[in-house]
C-alpha cells in the first residue's frame, strides 16, 4: 500500500529547552496535526530569515541552490518529508526540467528552506503526522522494569510532539537570530 502525504506549512520555530536545539514546527494545512523536527542553527536561521521576509546582501547556501536550480531551467515542484529512520528524518526535493521529474535526497531542514524560497509546497508522510514512525520497538519496551529506563530520542521526540500538538501556535516564542 502506498503511503499518502499531507501538505504542511511552517507554523513556527522554537528552541527545545532541554537540548537547546532549534525545532521547526510543521502543521498540516487546514488541520491541527503538527510534527516537530529538530534542525541545526544555520538551517533554522535560513528558515527564519525567509519566513520573516529578510534577505542578506549576498546569497546564502539555500539562495545559491535556488539560483543554480533556476539557472539549469528547472523548477522545484514540491518537497516531501518521507520517513523517520534511526531518529533521522528523510526528505526529497522534486525538480522538474523539460517535463522530466528528478527526486533529490535531502535533509528536511534544507528542503524546507529551499521550498520556502521557491514557494513550493511542502508535504509529509501521513504516518509521520500521526506519530507512526515505522521504527522497531526497543527490546523490553512495555515490560515492567525495576528502575526507570532513560527514554530514547524517538520517545522524547514523540513526547514533545504530543505536547506541541496541545499548544496554540501563539504560545511559541519568536525565534531569535
Amino acid at each position: 500500500m502506498k503511503n499518502s502525504v499531507v501538505q504542511v506549512a511552517v507554523k513556527g520555530l522554537a528552541i527545545d529547552e532541554r537540548s537547546k536545539s532549534p525545532v521547526v514546527i510543521l502543521q498540516e494545512v487546514g488541520g491541527t496535526r503538527a510534527v516537530p523536527i529538530w534542525i541545526g542553527p544555520a538551517e533554522a536561521s535560513a528558515i527564519a530569515m525567509e519566513v520573516a521576509g529578510k534577505k542578506f546582501q549576498r546569497p546564502l547556501t539555500h539562495d545559491l541552490m535556488v539560483t543554480v536550480i533556476e539557472g539549469l531551467k528547472a523548477k522545484v515542484t514540491r518537497v516531501v518529508i518521507t520517513e523517520l529512520r534511526e531518529n533521522t528524518y528523510y526528505a526529497h526535493i522534486f525538480l522538474e526540467r523539460r517535463k522530466e521529474i528528478v527526486s533529490i535526497d535531502a535533509r528536511p531542514s534544507d528542503s524546507i528552506a529551499i521550498a520556502l524560497r521557491t514557494k513550493a509546497p511542502i508535504f509529509i508522510s501521513d504516518k509521520l503526522l500521526d506519530g507512526q514512525t515505522g521504527e522497531d520497538v526497543a527490546p523490553g519496551e512495555g515490560d515492567v522494569e525495576e528502575r526507570p529506563r532513560e527514554k530514547t530520542e524517538t520517545e522524547r521526540a514523540e513526547e514533545l510532539r504530543r505536547r506541541l500538538e496541545q499548544m496554540d501556535p501563539e504560545d511559541f516564542g519568536k525565534f531569535q537570530l
